[in-house]
């Protein structure tokens, strides 16, 4: 069979997964979601695990909000659209349905609406609010796939924060996982103990047979000298 034989079987099966996507994506803006179990990718883990880097890694472009402390403090589900390469003058845009139908070519802006939206709604203190900002990323380095970038768990507050910040962000990361249609992207740095990650032992409560749930490692370029993380990628830590 030649390459482009390939191609073309394969077209159907990928031009119907992008639908689906695409149909569950709207059932979830309708409100389905309080009624039927819809499926999704959340992503958790503590704060400062890594997790921006992951996403931005999956996505190809740089966008997220970084610095010191909590930086997600709204969950921002992503949804990646992939667009063919076959179209050479293509650059990529975001948009957030939830504001306008603008196409952002310029990431940077990306970056500021997205802190802008946060600010909207959690204040420009420290504060945590579950409620979603919704956002349409359209490239040829994404897969289609849509995520839910959760708050890191964090169990120290920083100045302007809740007492109970601890409560609150796992509480949070646990109303997602706990859904059985949910796919769980457990978020470790290689320079922590896998034994005292608050994500895995979150991921183990709600699915202790591990049946939805994927371990991402982040970080192994700054372990420790003489360290390494291959009982980690093996799976023998835990």
């Amino acid at each position: 069979m030649t390459s482009t034989d390939q191609k073309s079987t394969g077209a159907p099966l990928y031009e119907n997964l992008r639908k689906l996507i695409t149909v569950i994506d709207e059932l979830r803006d309708v409100g389905l979601q309080q009624y039927i179990k819809l499926p999704r990718i959340a992503v958790v883990g503590t704060q400062s695990a890594g997790k921006s880097s992951l996403l931005e890694s999956i996505v190809g472009l740089d966008f997220l909000p970084r610095g010191d402390g909590v930086v997600t403090r709204r969950p921002l589900e992503l949804r990646l659209v992939h667009v063919p390469p076959d179209d050479s003058g293509f650059k990529p845009y975001a948009v957030f349905p939830n504001k306008s139908d603008e196409k952002i070519y310029d990431f940077q802006k990306v970056h500021d609406q997205i802190v802008k939206q946060t600010e909207e709604v959690c204040g420009s203190d420290k504060g945590i609010v579950d409620d979603p900002i919704i956002m349409k990323c359209y490239s040829q380095t994404c897969p289609d796939l849509t995520l839910i970038d959760l708050p890191g768990i964090t169990r120290i507050p920083q100045k302007g924060q809740a007492k109970d910040i601890e409560r609150i962000t796992t509480e949070m990361c646990r109303r997602y996982a706990k859904d059985p249609r949910t796919i769980i992207l457990c978020v470790v740095p290689a320079n922590q103990d896998m034994s005292t990650s608050d994500a895995i032992k979150l991921a183990h409560e709600e699915d202790p047979d591990g049946v939805r749930t994927f371990g991402v490692i982040t970080k192994i370029d700054i372990m420790d000298k003489g360290t390494n993380a291959r009982k980690m990628l093996l799976g023998q830590e835990i």
